[in-house]
């Protein structure tokens, strides 16, 4: 990725990215807190990647910015079957691709590349199908289970049919991973021995182009003046800047100490820390909202002693997880016993934590044959999120609680791509992970994250495999009625609770410092963070 990274770079002929030359009053500068895993959204299911697709890419349906209505983007409209079966949608005209300097398009977005997007992910003879990773996460738990063809009706129409209803597949197709992409590009790519172009030098349709990327230090973007929103005078969805840049910054600290001396003008995941500091700064708002996030420790149960609940329950009684909600949070959280957060319907209300109790876990132990503890190593997340603001902090805290009960917790940590890629190959014995909710509904990290399916892709970290909580979710999935649904991802989450499927941390709330000449930004719950809609006072 680095390698492959730096020739893109070079190959624009950019050799440096000095943020006074760059930061001017037509230029929004975001502190961002690492770099994505990958700048094709394909293969990709973090934040980091969404963040910066969310600019360049653009899908057959929306999230409003800082709502959860669905909305219409490069389809202006769709039809469903009276069966749910079979999915028309009419595609916007006038839409131009981005070009550069390899590539100069001939054509407007139409039908072909709604085409090529779907298959390049579900046909597995396309000749993009192994170009990249290969691995198509989002797509394969989400869409693919229920996709049976998609067709080109005509150069404005396509047509998806399904095997099976999918109750939140308009939902589904507006988050990242479902960007489409151009097929010319990648015919041409093709046509010149280099594939893997179309995914590191990223061609979409957004308000923004990519300008420009060097791995953890800068994300360069550039304003697309004939962007489809200024014929039809979508100012929410067009870019108001002419330069829109992501300055790669690690540390919470350091990224609010930015905004404060006007570096950049907004901060990405802050310290909770920093808050008191922030509500004080006269240089800033500070925007908050719930989010739907789940943050938990995932007991990798295929590996001894986490496959025999006792023991999950007992480091479950031993963590003080009000002690973390302070000193991580800052109190900025609620403890966490649902698997669906309050933020989204079907929050099951009744389930409570369990108590901090290092009696009952030693009892539990050593029912389990563990009187004496043992030893284990922990993973602590490396990127605050809003669900995890500081891993390593945490990590300390438990490390400290369960050593009370003889267990011996090593720390260790990873670059976050590594830590990613480690925990989806199962090398952790007890990791921290967490996810945000990418559209408004409770079945896609339900799906992704805990199903018997999911230990198959490695998408399931813990490794838990509850047939009758796979069965609940994957019925959940093929049914419209909401009421119906809820009784469901209860039963789901009650079994989740019962079983110790993981350890949930908090629900949290998001915080953003902008700087006051910024105006319009709306924190995005679902999916990456638009910036677009966002412009600077003068």
């Amino acid at each position: 990725m680095s390698v492959r990274a730096r020739s893109f770079a070079l190959t624009l002929g950019l050799s440096a990215f000095l943020l006074p030359a760059v930061a001017s009053a037509q230029a929004l500068v975001v502190c961002s807190e690492a770099s994505p895993d990958f700048l094709n959204p394909q293969f990709s299911s973090q934040n980091t990647a969404y963040d910066v697709a969310a600019q360049i890419y653009e899908r057959l349906t929306a999230t409003e910015r800082g709502g959860s209505q669905i909305i219409p983007s490069l389809a202006e409209s769709w039809t469903i079957s009276d069966d749910a079966l079979t999915y028309t949608f009419k595609l916007r005209k006038g839409v131009k691709w981005h070009a550069s300097k390899t590539f100069t398009p001939t054509r407007e977005f139409n039908a072909d590349d709604v085409v090529f997007s779907f298959e390049r992910m579900f046909d597995a003879n396309s000749p993009y199908n192994k170009v990249g990773s290969g691995n198509y996460q989002f797509f394969s738990e989400i869409v693919k289970p229920s996709l049976k063809s998609i067709e080109k009706v005509d150069d404005y129409t396509v047509k998806l049919t399904l095997t099976k209803p999918n109750a939140p597949l308009l939902s589904a197709l507006s988050v990242e991973p479902m960007s489409i992409l151009s097929a010319e590009y990648a015919a041409a790519m093709l046509k010149a021995g280099t594939p893997e172009q179309i995914d590191f030098a990223p061609i979409g349709t957004g308000p923004f182009s990519l300008l420009s990327y060097q791995k953890d230090a800068i994300i360069r973007f550039k304003a697309v003046p004939e962007h489809w929103t200024k014929a039809v005078g979508n100012r929410d969805r067009m870019a108001l800047v002419n330069d829109l840049i992501f300055v790669i910054t690690p540390d919470a600290a350091v990224r609010f100490a930015k905004v404060r001396s006007g570096e950049c003008q907004i901060a990405r995941y802050p310290n909770p820390g920093d808050l008191p500091a922030m509500k004080t700064e006269p240089t800033v708002n500070l925007l908050q909202g719930s989010i739907a996030d789940q943050s938990f420790l995932a007991f990798n149960q295929q590996k001894k002693p986490f496959g025999d609940k006792r023991v999950r329950e007992a480091l479950a009684y031993a963590t003080n997880i009000a002690a973390i909600i302070d000193a991580v949070y800052q109190g900025t959280g609620n403890p966490a016993a649902a698997a669906v957060p309050p933020s989204l319907w079907s929050h099951h209300a009744d389930l409570k934590p369990r108590p901090y109790d290092p009696e009952k876990a030693k009892a539990l132990l050593a029912e389990a044959g563990y009187p004496n503890g043992f030893e284990t190593v922990l993973w602590a997340i490396p990127v605050v999120r809003a669900y995890m603001p500081n891993g390593r902090r945490a990590a300390e805290l438990i490390q400290a609680d369960w050593a009370r009960i003889g267990v011996k917790a090593t720390i260790q940590t990873f670059e976050w791509g590594e830590y990613l890629k480690r925990g989806r190959a199962g090398e952790h014995e007890v990791g921290m992970f967490g996810y945000t909710w990418d559209y408004p509904d409770p079945s896609q990290i339900l799906l992704s994250g805990w199903t018997c399916e999911g230990v198959k892709t490695g998408a399931n970290r813990a490794r838990w495999c509850n047939q009758e909580a796979s069965d609940a979710l994957a019925k959940a999935n093929t049914i419209t009625d909401q009421g119906e649904r809820t009784k469901l991802y209860k039963r789901f989450q009650e079994l989740f609770h019962e079983d110790v499927a993981g350890l949930l941390f908090a629900n949290a709330q998001a915080f953003t410092p902008v700087r006051k000449e910024v105006k319009d930004y709306k924190i995005h719950f679902f999916g990456g963070q638009p910036f677009y809609g966002v412009s600077i006072a003068k």
